[in-house]
């Protein structure tokens, strides 16, 4: 009967309790609180408890209960049976303290108190964990005992004295309290986890006084005491299961009790663990510009090789094979490039195919002479991707279909780049979504930049891809055909040999070209010229590029290109020789290839055709509307033509029929990162005002 006339006076304690200030008790703990730098590895001991609470479960008697072995290298670990020799007295005396009080009827709050008091010199999150160890102590041993009496006979005799054979066999109408009990268990370990991470958190990256960790330690205090008190409260109902009535059994005072304490720690705990965020937030940032600031440093430092580099570049530790050998599929270490020319392209995954595709024929091409210098160079593509966006099976896919293209070395996945690395990608290097090729020699300098223009114009002939390489290729060059269009159609060297007129022409209106070609050939069997017209577009409208070529082959109006990825070639080697020569502080005024580059260019900006025609050192260029009038006035200039030869002629006729007004436009991706401020017209030589345009294009 005692046990009967125990509940209803519990219940007025608690609701007494749930009234009290919580102020007026935070004060009261606190006084109780006098750390003496005893150190407890909290870590350890928590995963124990953890390993009690995870299989101390109800269970009907009609099942078998198959609990998981526990690891038993933690067990058996010698460090911890020790630590456990210097916690067992303290641990005792609380599971004592609790026994005793709620066998009792003790008040809730002032055994929670006593248990302050035994943990005096304790830091919080010892407190909380020793607390829960030795509940879980008599937690473990009812559940155990429950386990094993219904096959163990020592077991049965144990618990027929403590009278629960009628406990277990009115598990069903008990489950709402074990219920209750095993949510609020579980919520007192994940806010004592909470506690232990704001213990662990680095010094070194974050001070005491952050405002993000002061508002958090503030709370811990109160956390700690609701945390305890939630034991007293598991204690007390483990006790009242042993020879209950049932009036307890129908009870339902004792679940709303756990209940209404689970929402008072997870409430703690949202608070808590969003403090937590916001201080692993201020860390991860501290540590993202430490790590910054590493591989600024990592590039001002000389190193034998490259081996550093690469390694703070792409992967730094040695758990996983960091790279994909594109030519045979299989992962790679970064030993493969170590004092090796390494050229890094950088890219999204939204690489466009033609890029891809002529990249991996210059390197193939370079490969194919593994004894020349210009092949003596690895590519290793880093797929650089946004972080605020999700990771998904379409992006997952898009990667694996570019890596499965690339016969040169990939990073095996993005994930294994470091943010830091990213930041200094796009903020030294400037990497803003156009693919770059980052030069590095075989100590891990960079040599270059961005290669990839000199990779377009020059292939690997511009090997070793330095900047000094650059500027010397550009001293041997003048503007000729070759330079121009060579890379894309090889039979412009057979033309050229032969001693042809070449014609290249672009533009996207149809009617224009069929009477820009026709009259051109008509003019040229007038003047008895051999002319060869190559057809190259223009550089962003691909589905009327396609229409065009197969109206132009179908009605055999002149040659083109047999692939559109050669039309964006010929088109982006302007746009790269025109960044190249800006790098290198050329411009219209001091540069000669610098202002045909710029008429090209403009060309490609207008809404017409256009056309330039050659033979040897001889040029004439102009835009569609001037040379369709220019070949046909050909009567009106074929008198100069024996005099000052037929390209001359041509030329000085467009200069004749030239007005004094222009508009040309040159269009150039703002990615680039060298958009000049100041830019004259190729044409006329005065200063280019400059405008935004945004263009969406699904051609």
């Amino acid at each position: 009967m005692a046990l009967v006339s125990k509940a209803p006076q519990r219940r007025s304690e608690r609701l007494k309790f749930s009234s009290s200030d919580d102020s007026a008790m935070l004060k009261q703990i606190q006084s109780t609180h006098s750390p003496d730098g005893r150190e407890v590895d909290v870590t350890y001991l928590l995963h124990i408890i953890e390993v009690i609470f995870e299989r101390a479960k109800p269970f009907s008697t009609h099942e078998t209960h198959q609990a998981a072995q526990p690891p038993l290298d933690i067990l058996e670990d010698r460090d911890l049976r020790e630590m456990l020799e210097l916690l067992a007295h303290t641990i005792n005396k609380i599971s004592c303290e609790m026994a005793c009080k709620c066998m009792g009827g003790g008040d809730a709050h002032a055994t929670t108190v006593n248990i302050f008091n035994i943990l005096t010199n304790y830091s919080w999150d010892a407190k909380v964990v020793l607390a829960l160890a030795a509940f879980s102590v008599n937690y473990g041993e009812f559940w155990m005992l429950a386990q094993l009496y219904p096959t163990n006979y020592l077991a049965k005799a144990v618990a027929i004295l403590k009278q629960l054979p009628e406990t277990l066999e009115r598990v069903d109408a008990l489950k709402p309290k074990f219920d209750a009990l095993t949510s609020l268990v579980t919520a007192m370990v994940d806010l004592t986890k909470c506690i232990i991470e704001f213990r662990q958190l680095p010094s070194q990256y974050i001070s005491p006084d952050a405002t993000e960790l002061l508002t958090a330690t503030a709370h811990i205090p109160t956390a700690a005491y609701w945390i305890i008190r939630s034991i007293v409260a598991c204690a007390s109902q483990i006790t009242n299961l042993i020879g209950m009535s049932h009036e307890y059994i129908a009870s339902t005072a004792e679940a709303w009790e756990l209940s209404s304490l689970a929402h008072k720690i997870n409430s703690i705990y949202t608070h808590l663990k969003k403090q937590l965020d916001l201080c692993y937030q201020l860390i991860n940032e501290k540590k993202y510009l430490e790590a910054f600031e590493k591989i600024v440093h990592l590039f001002a430092t000389p190193h034998v090789d490259n081996m550093k580099v690469l390694q703070a570049l792409i992967y730094a530790r040695d758990d996983q094979l960091p790279l994909l050998d594109g030519s045979t599929k299989k992962r790679a270490s970064l030993d493969v490039l170590r004092r090796k020319n390494v050229l890094l392209f950088i890219s999204d995954i939204d690489l466009p195919l033609d890029e891809l595709l002529v990249l991996e024929q210059m390197y193939q091409e370079a490969k194919q002479a593994p004894t020349r210098m210009e092949s003596h160079y690895e590519i290793v593509w880093i797929p650089v991707m946004d972080r605020s966006t999700p990771w998904d099976e379409e992006k997952q896919k898009k990667f694996e279909t570019l890596q499965g293209m690339m016969t040169w070395y990939s990073v095996f996945h993005p994930s294994l780049i470091d943010a830091a690395v990213i930041k200094y990608i796009k903020e030294v290097w400037k990497f803003n979504k156009k693919a770059m090729l980052v030069v590095l020699d075989p100590q891990g300098r960079v040599t270059n930049p961005n290669a990839i223009h000199m990779m377009w114009i020059w292939g690997s002939a511009a090997y070793p891809f330095t900047s000094e390489r650059e500027e010397a290729l550009w001293k041997s060059e003048k503007w000729r055909i070759e330079l121009l269009a060579g890379p894309v159609e090889p039979l412009i060297f057979t033309w050229i040999s032969e001693g042809k007129y070449i014609c290249l022409y672009g533009g996207e209106d149809i009617e224009w070209i069929r009477k820009f070609t026709n009259t051109a050939r008509a003019v040229a069997k007038a003047a008895q010229i051999p002319l060869e017209m190559l057809y190259v577009g223009k550089s962003n409208t691909r589905e009327k590029l396609r229409n065009n070529s197969n109206t132009i082959l179908a009605e055999n109006l002149s040659h083109v290109l047999p692939d559109l990825t050669l039309i964006w070639f010929f088109w982006v080697r302007l746009e790269s020789m025109w960044h190249s020569k800006v790098q290198q502080g050329k411009s219209v005024d001091n540069d000669p290839i610098m202002q045909e580059i710029m008429m090209m260019l403009s060309f490609d900006g207008s809404d017409h055709g256009w056309a330039v025609i050659c033979r040897g050192a001889d040029v004439a260029k102009a835009k569609g509307d001037v040379i369709l009038k220019t070949l046909l006035d050909y009567d009106s200039w074929k008198d100069r033509i024996g005099q000052m030869g037929f390209l001359p002629a041509l030329g000085s006729h467009i200069h004749d029929e030239k007005t004094p007004h222009h508009c040309n436009r040159l269009i150039l991706p703002s990615t680039t990162g060298t958009i000049p401020e100041r830019v004259v017209c190729a044409e006329c030589g005065r200063v280019m005002e400059k405008f935004i345009m945004y263009r969406c294009c699904t051609d």
